[in-house]
């Protein structure tokens, strides 16, 4: 037996719905579309800046391909966030997904999404991890933070996840749409396994 074949033997099957209370996995099982904050939610919330004035963030690349992942299983995603975000703009193009900048109501945001696919809100999820967010979260079918969202926004979201923003937060919650959707296995097969 070799090293990693032991390692896998002492690993628990990965479940994203095990311990998801079955309100939320019936939520998770609507969701056409599937909307993410930028700030404190694809990225750990910290902003950088160089002697210039110019602005960078992190991106984590699991959370990235969460959002392909999404994409291929036939969810639409987007990006929004309140701030003109330059690095939004460049992420979004990389992974192919929509992005609005500068939004000031994210409810409406939300709201014009829904009217431009042909869907409800309660077929939306909404991620985001503070007060610009709260419009958006407040209407959403599935509305879910990172596990360090503000305390405001905690309180009042359907479900945190585990893992912090920018650190994995939303791959955890892509698992999660994925597995409610019955997706895992193609998913897996399309890289082999």
């Amino acid at each position: 037996m070799t090293h990693l074949s032991a390692h896998r033997e002492a690993l628990m099957p990965y479940a994203p719905l095990q311990s998801l209370p079955a309100d939320i996995v019936a939520r998770a099982r609507g969701v056409r579309l599937a909307c993410f904050d930028v700030d404190g939610t694809l990225t750990d919330g910290r902003l950088f800046y160089d002697h210039a004035g110019n602005e960078s963030k992190a991106y984590f690349v699991q959370d990235g391909l969460g959002l392909k992942l999404l994409q291929r299983a036939g969810i639409e995603v987007a990006m929004i966030t309140a701030r003109a975000s330059l690095s939004a703009e460049q992420r979004g193009r990389d992974l192919g997904v929509e992005v609005q900048i500068g939004v000031g109501d994210k409810a409406v945001a939300l709201r014009a999404l829904c009217a431009r696919h042909g869907i409800e809100p309660a077929q939306v999820a909404f991620m985001g991890d503070d007060l610009p967010d709260l419009p958006a979260l407040a209407i959403a079918g599935l509305a879910v933070a990172p596990a360090n969202a503000h305390p405001w926004i905690a309180e009042r979201v359907h479900w945190l996840t585990q893992a912090r923003g920018g650190h994995g937060a939303v791959r955890e919650f892509c698992d999660v749409l994925l597995a409610a959707q019955d997706h895992i296995q193609s998913t897996l097969a399309g890289y082999g396994a």
